[in-house]
């Protein structure tokens, strides 16, 4: 009867320990670039955030051995947990957002927004598409999901567990990652807008020279097919540039030393 009863508490405590970091898993992991797309089904998100704290749990065990044993105020513990995976799965959001953002101004800029500009499931510019799926996949291929579960691990040092993140900490933080990730979409974009700046001018001058002339047919696909050239040339720096951004995010995600 005591291994029993015995047997019964350790059940619970794995239980707990369990619950008690997927409370923090499952946002991250409904904000995960990839897993937490509004294409995927609810259900394999959750299957997914389960994975994930089976595989964060052993090692997060020794910041909650605390808590298991003397479990906070479960409705505390839902709130302070659920805010600390938000705030993380926005930090990580927030990178695909910028790639996505940086699809549109190059696509807008190239004249080549309106080409499949609702493909997917949020309406984005051929060129929005090619970037987003070629950064998800060659994330996952250098191990980006493995990296999260590495930082969820090291956030229970950061944030212990039922206590909310400090606000007066939290927004500057938030204020930097928003600015920093449209600085990131202006610096991928950036050779694209260069592009668009010098043809709009170089039409100008023609315009001016051979009034004549109709540029807008001669231009067009000039520009259609500069935009095509230099997503061919460039895609790959932009996807190198983005993918090392987000490694050096999940590394050090709040600044630390």
């Amino acid at each position: 009867m005591n291994a029993a009863a015995e047997l019964l508490q350790i059940s619970q405590q794995i239980l707990w320990l369990n619950f008690i970091v997927f409370l923090r898993v499952g946002p991250v992991m409904s904000l995960f670039p990839g897993f937490g797309e509004r294409s995927v089904p609810a259900r394999v998100k959750l299957i997914l955030a389960l994975m994930f704290t089976v595989v964060v749990s052993p090692a997060a065990e020794p910041f909650l051995s605390d808590a298991v044993k003397q479990p906070p105020p479960l409705a505390w513990l839902i709130l302070s947990e659920t805010a600390v995976g938000v705030v993380i799965g926005i930090g990580i959001r927030l990178f695909l957002m910028a790639l996505q953002t940086a699809g549109s101004i190059a696509a807008q800029a190239t004249s080549l927004a309106q080409i499949l500009g609702s493909a997917g499931v949020t309406p984005l510019p051929a060129i929005g598409h090619l970037l987003v799926v070629g950064g998800l996949a060659l994330a996952m291929m250098l191990g980006l999901h493995v990296r999260v579960a590495e930082m969820m691990i090291l956030t229970y040092n950061l944030f212990p567990v039922a206590q909310l993140p400090d606000a007066a900490a939290i927004t500057p933080w938030g204020i930097r990652q928003v600015a920093a990730s449209f600085a990131l979409a202006f610096t991928l974009a950036a050779p694209f807008v260069i592009v668009s700046v010098l043809y709009n001018l170089t039409l100008g001058i023609i315009n001016k020279a051979m009034p004549q002339l109709m540029v807008v047919f001669v231009g067009a696909p000039v520009i259609t097919a500069t935009g095509l050239g230099l997503l061919l040339l460039l895609a790959p720096t932009m996807l190198t540039i983005w993918v090392q951004a987000i490694e050096s995010f999940v590394t050090n995600p709040f600044g630390g030393n």
